[in-house]
């Protein structure tokens, strides 16, 4: 992480980068256990938790509400789905249909975060040329 406000947006696509691997992760481990009985699929949700930060600025322009950001409450925390509903008689509630969808979904999510990042770096590298 580069320690800079001119460097926030930059900071802040780094820490969506990382929560939508580390999403990867968890939906691949609820795939992994679509046949285990009485799993209970796990979720992140960074994206809300990013919309909560920003809205402490809710009066300021987006640009300067990235620069006001503090990066140290964009952790997002993992959470179970404790729901009642369930797919299959042994209590397990993954259903491997929506959890492809939401795997190729926040793959092509961390695709276009990275692919950020390169861009912003580029500016920069042209800037300094």
């Amino acid at each position: 992480m580069i320690q800079s406000n001119a460097f926030n947006y930059i900071n802040v696509l780094d820490k969506a980068a990382d929560a939508s691997w580390k999403r990867e992760g968890i939906i691949s481990n609820n795939i992994a256990n679509v046949d285990t009985p009485g799993y209970k699929r796990k979720d992140l949700d960074f994206e809300n938790v990013l919309k909560e930060e920003l809205d402490h600025f809710q009066y300021v322009p987006l640009d300067e509400r990235i620069d006001r950001v503090d990066l140290s409450r964009l952790n997002p925390y993992v959470h179970t789905d404790y729901s009642q509903f369930s797919y299959r008689l042994d209590d397990n509630n993954v259903d491997i249909d929506t959890e492809s969808v939401e795997l190729a979904s926040e793959q092509l999510k961390y695709m276009g975060l990275t692919t950020s990042i390169n861009s912003e770096f580029s500016r920069m590298r042209d800037v300094i040329k």
